[in-house]
């Protein structure tokens, strides 16, 4: 685990913020094309996704494809409005607004066919070393509405 400590201490620097913003791009670029490849080339190899608040963590490539596969199917139509969203050395946190209709289980919710909105924080954490995103943490408010 990250000491918190350690990321407030890291230094800005126009170069990597950059970086971290020209990748970020990259990914939700790919995530708009539903490109699972594309997706995973922004993340390191033992990357972690996770619902924060559940039980519901996917670890690695093979995890990250996994969340993405099973979103997509749960949600084909899925759409992130985003709302907000700050850069930083630490990385990428973004707020967004989804909308989507929800045409297979997911999670621990069944399909109904309707058509659901909901608010995420996604936060992105930045591996200084390898260049890359370490996955993300991804804060729901699932309730419709």
């Amino acid at each position: 685990m990250t000491d918190v400590r350690e990321l407030l201490r890291r230094e800005v620097d126009a170069a990597e913020y950059a970086e971290i913003r020209e990748l970020w791009k990259r990914h939700s670029l790919a995530e708009d094309r539903r490109d699972i490849a594309g997706l995973l080339a922004t993340l390191t190899d033992d990357c972690v996704y996770e619902l924060a608040g559940t039980s519901h963590v996917w670890t690695g490539h093979e995890g990250a494809a996994r969340f993405y596969g099973d979103l997509l199917a749960a949600f084909p139509d899925i759409d992130f409005d985003l709302i907000d969203i700050v850069i930083g050395p630490q990385g990428v946190c973004e707020a967004a607004r989804v909308t989507a209709t929800h045409e297979a289980d997911w999670l621990d919710y069944p399909a109904g066919g309707e058509r659901v909105e909901f608010r995420v924080v996604i936060f992105f954490p930045w591996d200084a070393g390898r260049r890359l995103f370490k996955g993300e943490k991804v804060y729901a408010d699932l309730r419709q509405g």
